[in-house]
Formats: C-alpha cells, structure tokens, sequence
C-alpha cells in the first residue's frame, strides 16, 4: 500500500491534463525497485533497502541512444541526520569485498565510478549482497525488483538483444538501439501583471455551470458540485480570476481537500466568462507568472512526492513537466530523486 501513492497521483496528473499535452514517459515497478522513462527516453531507476527507512537508494540513469553507459548515485538516509555524524566516506562492498570508495558530489549524493556502476548491475541480477559502509549503519541494497526494472528499461530504450543490455544481451547492432527523442519546445508568453480579484456572486452564478460541465470522466472537483452538507461552505464559493492577456483569463477554485493535501481546479475563458472555460487541472497547487504548479505529498511526512507544471504559450496551458520524488521510503525529507516521465525546453516569454 505504500507505493500506491504515487501510481495514483500520476494517474491524476495525466487525467486531468488537457489534449495539448505532450507524450509522456514510461513508470514501472517491481518491489525494491522502480523506473522512470521520460520522453527523451532517458530512463532513471531506483532501487531501496529492503526495509523502509534503512540505508539509502542507488540510482541508476541511462540516456538513450547507442553506446551509451549507465551511471550510478547514491544517497543516504538522513531521517536522522541531526543525530547522526556527517559521513565523510563511503565505500562499496560486494559479496564481503571492498569495490573501492565513491566519490561525494553535491546534494549529498555520492557517484559510483563507471566499473562500480556496473559491479552493482551484476551484483543485483543475482543474489551477491551489495552494502555501502560509511554511514551509521551499513546500507545494504535490495535486489529484489532489480531485473524487472532493468528489463523494462531495456525495453523501453530498445536495447534487448544488444551488448548494452542490462539483462538480455545479444549480439544486435548497438545501432538499432532508440535514439534520444529531442524535449518538446514550449515557447512560454507574456502575461498580464494585473492582480488576481475574486469573482463577484453574479460572475460565480454564470461561470459554476460552465465549469461543472467540463468536469468528466476522472476529473474530481467535489468541492465545485451541488451538496447540502457543504451548502454553508464560504471557501467553496471563493473562485478568484486571473488576467492572463487582453483576451484570456485564468480561473481557479477549490476543487477538493484531503488530510495533507489540496488540490485547486484551473480553467481557461475569454474576459467576460462566456466562453466555455478549458480545465488544465482538477489538482493544482498554485499559479504564478503564466506557470500553474502542482505539488502533492504522497503522505503526511512528507518524504515522497508528486510534482508537475503547466506553461502558458499564449492559447493555452501546455504540461511542461511530470516527476515525482520516488517511493515512500523514510530516505529524505522532501523526496529522495527527481525522476521525471515528461521533460520539455521552456523558452522564457520575450
């Protein structure tokens, strides 16, 4: 159940992401381990301790294209960090064996050498035990997962078969490997600096239909549908409006709370709400210079999340970003790595 987080807030952010949206990427798990693939086809795994809150996680990124090595990180647990002395050196150890010390790099993260990176692929196929020395307490990785996770990655980079596989080497051509796919370009527009007003209870009473109507399928805005038990609920009646050019303007509304989380709806219309207003989202979380953001916590201590963006081009809100922070894993306050499944190139409004 712990994982269950995440698969069903990125299914939430997909859903309610409208048409102009671009291509997404690949998310899979398996156990202590985890993928994602963005749309360039980079692809980025995870994998954990067998225990949650123990050790730490590796990460595993590979580009796409032909002739291109995986690369490994590492990052510590820290949900004890005050407590705890500041590790200064960290060393691989297979099997009993020491595999030479990693490098600390930024972030707190530290970076497995390229014949480190691929001693943990090995090790983890099989059943060799993989430890990290050098915090408080050994992190010993989990391979339970890992060739799954690998598997899909292959797949998803079209490298089965080849002498780059992580799992089914062949002896295809490293040429028919995928190549990058380029990020899509999302030329952000100017918007207006007018300040954000409530709407009035005549503009509420003429929008809240229109709005009602383009909540469908699985987009959920309960706090925006007829209900007797909420009929005295100010907060629910409180949608503001953004100007967002001389014809477009930016709506918003509480769309539904939860115990740590909230989510509020964006709709698109012309200046006088005629228009039928365009949902972006059922469950954003703020909106500021032509960006509307989304921030969700997977749970309360807020140690994993979910995470997209929206770009205004000047016709619409285009999805500029998709990522979440990995599994809910007690590793680091805020999430422990950034694994996008959309990435694109925002050009900044001229």
């Amino acid at each position: 159940m712990k994982n269950l987080y995440k698969t069903a807030l990125v299914a939430m952010i997909l859903l309610s992401a409208p048409a102009m949206a671009d291509k997404t990427g690949v998310s899979f798990e398996h156990k202590d381990w985890e993928l994602a693939c963005d749309n360039t086809l980079t692809c980025r795994a995870a994998g954990y301790a067998k225990e949650e809150g123990e050790g730490g996680s590796v990460l595993l990124s590979r580009d796409a294209g032909p002739d291109i090595a995986p690369t490994g990180e590492v990052i510590l647990a820290d949900t004890d960090a005050d407590k705890a002395a500041p590790v200064t050196k960290l060393t691989l150890w297979i099997n009993g064996r020491a595999v030479g010390d990693l490098a600390s790099v930024k972030d707190e993260a530290w970076q497995l050498s390229a014949s480190q990176t691929q001693a943990v692929i090995r090790a983890v196929k099989g059943s060799a035990k993989v430890e990290f020395r050098g915090g408080a307490a050994p992190f010993i990785l989990s391979g339970e997962g890992a060739s799954a996770v690998m598997l899909k990655m292959d797949e998803v980079q079209g490298r089965i078969g080849t002498p780059g596989a992580l799992t089914k080497k062949g002896d295809k051509p490293e040429s028919s490997v995928l190549p990058a796919v380029p990020a899509p370009v999302i030329q952000a527009a100017s918007v207006s600096k007018s300040p954000t007003r409530p709407l009035t209870a005549a503009e509420i009473a003429l929008f809240k239909p229109k709005m009602r109507v383009t909540l469908k399928g699985n987009d959920y805005c309960d706090r925006q549908q007829p209900s007797d038990e909420r009929k005295d609920d100010a907060e629910d009646d409180r949608l503001s409006v953004t100007p967002l050019d001389d014809s477009h303007v930016l709506v918003s509304a509480l769309c539904w709370r939860a115990a740590y989380n909230e989510g509020y709806g964006y709709w698109v219309t012309d200046t006088k709400l005629s228009e039928p207003p365009v949902l972006v989202t059922d469950s954003g979380s703020g909106y500021d210079k032509g960006v509307i953001t989304l921030a969700q916590k997977g749970r309360g201590i807020g140690d994993c999340w979910s995470s997209a963006s929206w770009v205004w081009d000047g016709k619409a809100f285009r999805q500029s970003h998709i990522a979440t922070t990995g599994m809910c894993r007690y590793i680091r306050g805020g999430g422990t790595w950034d694994l996008p499944t959309l990435v694109t190139e925002v050009k900044a409004a001229q």
